[in-house]
Order: structure tokens, then C-alpha cells, then sequence
């Protein structure tokens, strides 16, 4: 087997397993299971954002929420420190159901390893794979899902978005962050001030 045929057989597998989501969205007319939406979107940003990526860092930010919906938040105990063990929980799970789909396509160990410590989020800021990911699930949340959030959370007052608009933006490289301010992605037009007061540090 090629590296092309492994890596499109990868890839399938992937589509496969979240295309099992019960969890649908409706986006431009044509619906989708959630989570394969969410991996489309993550390799879409990365196109964009890191085209040169190889082979098995595209298959980690195309996996990373593989099957999200089987690990649900009430399965944990309430809470600061219940929503910590969750998040735990769901980077373990990630990383050995990419690991299991990589193996199943006839990746290496090494080549697995390496994305399964991506999608389980190891040694941010010093893990450049790992920094990879965040980088690009962060653009994709403030592009798609940070209006969507904002719209959930109407009791949020703008000191609480500035909040969570700079953690967002601490955990970015400055490459993303350059990215983000550059025109190459679209920002939710009404968070726009918020954005702008929240990255300038005022």
C-alpha cells in the first residue's frame, strides 16, 4: 500500500467512525453528523493555516473530537474539577481511538505515537505537533463555534468574554495569532470589538 492509499484509508476511517454521530447540524442546507462537520472544518483551517503539514499531523487534526459524543460531560461529576477529569478523559480517548484507526490502516508505531500525543494535547507550547493542534482547533472555534457559544451564554457580561477571548488567545502561537488578525480567517462579526479590545490588552 501506498503512503497516499494508507493515508486516504486513514482518513476513511475516521469519516467512518464520526460519521456515526446522532448529533446533527445543518450548515448551508446540507446536514451533517457533528463531529464529522467538526473534522472537516479542523482540516479545512489547517489547509489554510499549515498546508505543508504532513501526512500523520493531518490525521491527528482530523481526529481530534473521533467520536466525541461517546464520552458525554454528565458521565463525570459536576463541577470545576468534574469538567477537568472529563476534558482528561476525553484527550486519552481521542488519542487511542486515532491511534487504533491509524493502526487499523497500517500506520507505524512511531507515526501513532506521534499523533497520539497531539490529540492528547501533550507538552503544549513545547510539543510542536501538539501546538499544531491547538493552533488550529482554536481558529476553527473563533471562525464557527464562538458566536454559537456567545448565543448559549447570554448571561456572560463582557468583562467574562474578554475572559475567555484571552485564554483563547494564550494558548495560540503567535503564528496563529497573526493569522487570525490577518484577514485569513472570518470572525464573528458581532464579537468583533470584544476581539479587538481583548487582544489588545486594554
Amino acid at each position: 500500500m501506498s503512503e497516499q492509499e494508507k493515508f486516504q484509508k486513514a482518513l476513511a476511517l475516521i469519516d467512518q467512525a464520526n460519521g456515526e454521530d446522532p448529533n446533527r447540524v445543518t450548515v448551508d442546507g446540507k446536514e451533517w453528523p457533528k463531529e464529522l462537520l467538526y473534522s472537516h472544518r479542523m482540516s479545512e483551517m489547517l489547509s489554510r493555516f499549515a498546508p505543508d503539514t504532513d501526512d500523520a499531523m493531518k490525521l491527528a487534526i482530523h481526529a481530534q473530537h473521533v467520536q466525541r459524543w461517546k464520552t458525554p460531560r454528565n458521565t463525570y461529576p459536576e463541577g470545576r474539577q468534574g469538567y477537568f477529569q472529563w476534558r482528561t478523559g476525553l484527550y486519552k480517548f481521542h488519542a487511542e481511538t486515532t491511534g487504533r484507526l491509524m493502526a487499523e490502516a497500517g500506520y507505524d508505531e512511531a507515526s501513532i505515537e506521534r499523533a497520539k500525543k497531539a490529540v492528547g494535547k501533550k507538552a503544549l507550547k513545547i510539543n510542536p505537533d501538539s501546538q499544531l493542534l491547538e493552533d488550529v482547533a482554536d481558529l476553527v472555534f473563533i471562525e464557527h463555534y464562538m458566536l454559537e457559544f456567545a448565543e448559549k451564554h447570554p448571561e456572560y457580561d463582557e468583562e467574562k468574554w474578554i475572559d475567555i477571548i484571552r485564554k483563547t488567545w494564550a494558548k495560540m502561537s503567535a503564528a496563529a495569532q497573526e493569522f487570525a488578525l490577518s484577514g485569513a480567517i472570518k470572525l464573528p462579526e458581532p464579537l468583533v470589538p470584544l476581539i479587538q479590545k481583548a487582544v489588545s490588552g486594554k
